[in-house]
């Protein structure tokens, strides 16, 4: 039971709180209706920009918010699905919550693909959902679908109001929930009597707490002692950091970790830019499409060390044949994680943002020249046989690489690079450069080709005074292109790169390696995606010919405003290296 003093000191935060939270324009102790109480629920929370789409049963919310232009900046999108990926982006790229508004029906199902995406890449959102009046729920109304029962999997919480007296308290709640912990996506399915519904408005108290949920596991010391004890007598340690490096703000700590240490690190696709690319211990990418060396030592090194991933089939290959030889310790904020996948020898939970410190504190002063010399040889071995032709190759035809390849001259890796699925996710990730954290934004988890597009609408917002560019193929832009629109109207400055190789060509690749080249409906017709980008006002060029290369880069980013790049490439290009379907880590192909 809390005593009197830990009872004040609670009261005293949480007054506190409410005193620094910004301001709104409802009065404590007056009636407002429930919509009015959505929108003070974002003011207090902070959420300046956020995406949505109306329709009827959400309306009330959207009459309230033609009183609050002045203070919320609501982005109108072409499509729900790109609602939700715009929030990704700006989550992404902010460090914030995203916000996304839809009504019922087809409005909330359009979401579902997002809450998935975002379910599993552990993106903060919250989604406010209208729904049809309390009365005619399972009746099979207008627009009515249970929006509830078909989200409950694809969300970190749920929930549906029917009284407007809720609204405040619940909403605090999501946003607590949202972004605590392994962060992930709310919904908050509103019927639309609570948002006509009048009541006495209590004022917003911000969320600290909720019973039953513990975002952070308790930190077990003893855990770290072993942890320290088997890094420090370890001959061939070797890292592996994801995502929650990024998504715990932990980066100084873990380069101070794997400094002090001198551990080779590499990276997931999500972990990307949460240590530079020129770092000398940063050794290269993980997984099916990764780096040589990190891959191969994986099944070499004594102790592996994994610090916010989730040992993805993606990272890990086959299970029966990953690590069997390393004692593995694993840094992960979600106890589910622990041993899901992987074996542990010593579990470390909690924040790396306060785990690591307290590792490297125990951990000796070391370096691993030999140990890390082995990475650098075979990265001098993947360079001869696969990344030295990709990047400077003598055909006549482009290829992916050689366009990252130029990009990195002008970005110098202080850009934003926001990709969707496919050939052109995995080589953007391979050789593109980052500097700066959060600038790595694609769909990791999920692979929902469509993404990048309204991703980079909400990155751009999200992070207004950095460059973002949206890198996409042929495919995947023909999913989300109507969000160009959106785009136009609001004016919003990002560069867009179409990879055209006239193919789906991530599945091309498979048919050709395990389909004896049969390739069934993966020869893809475009549309003339200049002429699209200038129906929606937005310049733009293709070309197919590499002297044209460097100078159509220059422009496109010298360009005030979105401007679209679409670069012709070679058709039949793969992707490599590759860990096939089925195999281990260490049977990774290089050609």
């Amino acid at each position: 039971m809390s005593t009197t003093t830990e009872i004040m000191k609670k009261k005293k935060s949480e007054s506190e709180a409410i005193a620094k939270q910004p301001q709104g324009k409802a009065k404590t102790g007056t009636a407002v209706s429930g919509s009015v109480a959505v929108l003070e629920a974002l003011v207090a929370e902070g959420v300046t920009d956020f995406f949505g789409y109306p329709g009827g049963a959400i309306m009330p919310i959207y009459d309230a918010l033609y009183d609050y232009n002045d203070i919320l900046n609501h982005i109108l999108v072409r499509h729900e699905q790109g609602g939700i990926h715009a929030a990704q982006g700006y989550a992404r790229t902010s460090g914030k919550v995203g916000v996304v508004f839809a009504t019922s029906g087809p409005g909330a199902t359009n979401l579902v693909t997002g809450l998935a995406d975002a379910q599993i890449d552990s993106t903060p959102l919250v989604c406010v959902t209208g729904q049809v009046f309390a009365h005619l729920l399972g009746t099979d109304a207008f627009q009515e679908t249970d929006v509830i029962n078909i989200t409950t999997p694809v969300t970190k919480w749920n929930y549906q109001i029917t009284d407007a007296t809720e609204i405040p308290g619940v909403l605090a709640k999501a946003f607590y929930i949202a972004r605590t912990g392994r962060p992930g996506p709310v919904l908050i399915d509103i019927t639309k009597n609570a948002q006509v519904q009048k009541f006495n408005y209590p004022g917003y108290a911000p969320c600290n707490h909720v019973r039953s949920y513990r975002p952070k596991p308790n930190v077990r010391k003893e855990y770290i002692s072993e942890a320290a004890a088997l890094i420090n007598a370890a001959e061939r340690p070797f890292v592996l950091f994801g995502q929650g490096v990024i998504l715990g703000k932990a980066e100084k700590e873990f380069r101070a970790f794997i400094e002090k240490a001198g551990i080779p690190s590499a990276w997931t696709v999500l972990g990307l830019s949460a240590l530079p690319t020129d770092h000398p211990l940063n050794v290269g990418m993980l997984g099916m499409h990764g780096n040589y060396g990190p891959n191969v030592l994986t099944n070499e090194c004594d102790v592996l060390i994994a610090v916010g991933m989730r040992f993805d089939d993606r990272v890990t290959g086959r299970l029966d044949k990953y690590a069997r030889q390393a004692k593995v310790i694993h840094l992960d904020i979600d106890p589910a994680e622990i041993d899901k996948n992987v074996q542990t020898t010593v579990p470390v939970w909690g924040d790396c943002k306060e785990t690591l410190p307290l590792l490297t504190a125990l951990i000796k002063q070391k370096q691993y020249p030999e140990w890390l010399q082995k990475f650098k040889d075979m990265k001098k071995q993947e360079e001869e046989i696969v990344i030295h032709d990709e990047l400077n190759p003598t055909g006549e035809v482009m290829t992916m690489g050689e366009v990252i390849k130029v990009l990195n001259e002008f970005t110098e890796g202080k850009a934003i690079l926001v990709t969707d699925v496919g050939q052109h996710q995995m080589v953007t990730c391979r050789y593109a450069n980052f500097n700066e954290s959060k600038s790595n934004v694609t769909s990791g988890g999920l692979g929902t080709m469509g993404f990048a597009l309204p991703a980079a609408i909400g990155a751009k917002f999200g992070a207004p005074h950095r460059s973002v560019i949206a890198i996409i193929g042929d495919g995947g832009f023909q999913m989300t292109l109507q969000e160009l629109g959106t785009i136009m109207q609001f004016n919003v400055d990002v560069k867009i790169i179409v990879l055209n190789n006239n193919f789906l060509g991530m599945v091309r690749q498979w048919q050709q390696l395990f389909n004896d080249k049969r390739y069934s409906f993966v020869n893809i017709t475009s549309p003339d995606f200049v002429m699209v980008a200038k129906g929606y006002d937005i310049a733009g060029k293709s070309i197919s010919k590499r002297e044209d290369l460097k100078s159509s880069l220059d422009e496109m980013l010298n360009h005030k405003g979105a401007y679209l790049l679409e670069v012709m490439v070679g058709k039949e290009n793969n992707v490599f290296p590759m860990v096939a379907q089925g195999c281990g880590v260490s049977e990774i192909r290089l050609k």
